[in-house]
């Protein structure tokens, strides 16, 4: 196998392609860093990424029937869930992944390659944060907590994806937008099309900014042989990128006509509907300014679908107030 060059380590066990100052390195206590550095709560994107599509289920539901006071409760437990279950996830992702991060020059400072916690200390960190995540579970309806508990199947296939298909970025896309199905479900007790067509869109769009983040690992990826939608479009990446948003932005407007169409609220439609423009016109800037060969390009445009993801949040939002 070819050698990775040898690069200097971050200091005090701080995650090479973690931001810079983050929180975690400057304030949290030094005994908790490494955990919480398992979590990715240094890099807190992935949280933002789980919860929106939750955001959006609740917006939209609360569109078609009605805003709630339950649904401030929603809101508020999803962030928490999301950062509870994306912290067990990638904990297990890292648990799984441990040889072969330590093979990638971006990952092989995490937790388990560089030795700062054990697998043991790992697999008890990943029980404490999904036993947490099931306590606000349990706060929902049954059939919202048959969907979480049957998401936990996708969370433990994901990170052997790779291994075996050259698409681990859609199973990612099914883990990551299960929350539009249970959120919904949350909220109105059922999961219609509408939502059906939500989580299609967060798919589309994970596929998009996943794709995206992979290539910033591709030549080690190649080296080692891991699969990824990255290497397997090559230079085909920007059309295929440009299907994966069209198809996202196609999918929420499809979830918007079939939520609201039968109300016949013209002005809720249209700001709705502005929610998915603005959604697929962002992804199209982030497309413009993307240069695939440059890895801190490739962070900083995938960094950016937080925001992608929070305009559409703000204009189902505003729809549901109507």
């Amino acid at each position: 196998m070819t050698q990775i060059p040898e690069m200097p380590e971050p200091a005090h066990g701080s995650v090479l392609d973690a931001p810079v100052g983050n929180w975690v390195d400057r304030f949290a206590p030094a005994a908790t860093r490494p955990y919480l550095r398992l979590s990715r709560a240094d890099r807190p994107i992935g949280t933002w990424l789980l919860l929106i599509p939750c955001l959006w289920a609740i917006a939209l539901a609360a569109a078609v029937d009605g805003f709630r006071l339950h649904d401030l409760w929603l809101a508020a437990s999803c962030g928490l869930g999301a950062f509870l279950m994306r912290g067990a996830g990638c904990t297990w992702n890292d648990i799984t992944d441990r040889k072969i991060d330590a093979q990638v020059t971006r990952t092989r400072s995490r937790p388990l390659p560089s030795g700062q916690v054990t697998v043991r200390q790992a697999l008890a960190w990943m029980a404490v944060q999904a036993l947490a995540a099931a306590l606000i579970l349990f706060s929902y309806n049954w059939l919202a907590i048959g969907l979480g508990i049957a998401s936990l199947a996708l969370v433990a296939i994901y990170p052997f994806a790779k291994r075996f298909t050259w698409w681990p970025q859609m199973f990612l896309g099914l883990a990551f937008n299960w929350g539009a199905l249970l959120a919904w479900a949350a909220h109105a007790g059922s999961v219609p099309p509408a939502a059906v067509a939500l989580y299609g869109a967060g798919i589309a769009w994970t596929l998009f900014y996943d794709t995206i983040y992979a290539h910033q690992d591709r030549e080690d990826d190649a080296m080692i042989g891991v699969k990824s939608t990255a290497r397997l479009f090559g230079a085909q990446s920007r059309l295929w990128l440009r299907v994966f948003l069209i198809a996202a932005a196609g999918l929420m407007g499809l979830a918007v006509l079939l939520a609201l169409l039968p109300a016949r609220d013209p002005l809720q439609l249209a700001v709705a509907l502005g929610g998915v423009w603005a959604f697929g016109l962002h992804m199209a800037r982030q497309l413009a300014r993307l240069d695939m060969d440059d890895p801190a390009s490739c962070l900083l445009v995938f960094r950016s679908n937080r925001d992608a993801g929070l305009i559409a949040a703000l204009f189902l939002a505003s729809a549901a107030s109507l």
